[in-house]
Formats: structure tokens, C-alpha cells, sequence
């Protein structure tokens, strides 16, 4: 996983989720893993003010921006494409369960490079990532 960006998180919150991203990127099928694991995944304890809008919102768990894989380089978006994680935020949903929280965190993941990959829930059911 190159790329990872962190911004002064609390080391319990940060460390497993780390942790938990670089596992779920060993288990993808090789095809996947070959694409995850060059897109960055930035953790922040909540979605800053300056990304909060009709969709983000400040409970959002995370997000993925930019250009989507199948769309290719160059497209409308200013963002490069990567993976914000909100820790605070995963940690609250889990209501202060660690397991929940590394669950929710794999989940989120996964949601959110679905996004990248170009699929949706159903595909990624199908492909027993989710």
C-alpha cells in the first residue's frame, strides 16, 4: 500500500486500521490487489470542513475521489484518486468495539475501491470481497 497519509490520529485508532487496510489488500484476488494497492489511502479523524457537502457529510465513514479505474487518467475530476478513511468516525459507528471497528473498516475499504474498480455492491458480493 504506497501512499498512506495519516494527520495526527490518536496511535490506537490509526495502527489497526493500517493494519486492517494492508490485510484486506494481501486477501484481493491478484487482479484487484494489483490495482489497490498503488491507490492512497489517506486516514483522517473526520471529513475536513472544506469536503463536507449534499453527499459528505460529517458522519461519513469514507470516500473515494477521484477518477474511477475504468475511466482512465485525465478526466474531470482536479483529484487524484484516492481512499479517505474517517477514523472518528469508523470508531463511533463501532460504538468503542474493536472488532466491529476493524469490520467496519474492511467493509468501508472495499466499498470505497469498489468505487475505483468501477463496481457496485452486488459485484463486489459476487466476487465474496464483501
Amino acid at each position: 500500500m504506497t501512499g498512506v497519509q495519516t494527520c495526527a490520529l490518536p496511535i490506537w485508532l490509526l495502527a489497526p486500521a493500517q493494519e486492517e487496510v494492508r490485510a484486506t489488500i494481501a486477501e484481493l484476488p491478484p487482479e484487484l490487489r494489483e490495482r489497490a494497492e498503488p491507490l492512497p489511502v489517506v486516514f483522517e479523524r473526520v471529513p475536513p470542513p472544506d469536503m463536507l457537502d449534499e453527499v459528505v457529510q460529517p458522519d461519513t465513514l469514507g470516500l473515494f475521489v477521484g477518477e474511477a479505474f475504468p475511466d482512465g487518467e485525465g478526466g474531470p475530476s482536479p483529484l487524484p484518486p484516492q481512499i479517505f478513511l474517517f477514523l472518528e468516525n469508523l470508531w463511533d459507528f463501532a460504538e468503542g468495539d474493536e472488532e466491529i471497528y476493524l469490520d467496519e473498516i474492511h467493509v468501508t475499504y472495499i466499498h470505497e475501491l469498489g468505487h475505483y474498480l468501477g463496481l457496485n455492491e452486488e459485484e463486489l458480493e459476487e466476487r465474496g470481497l464483501l
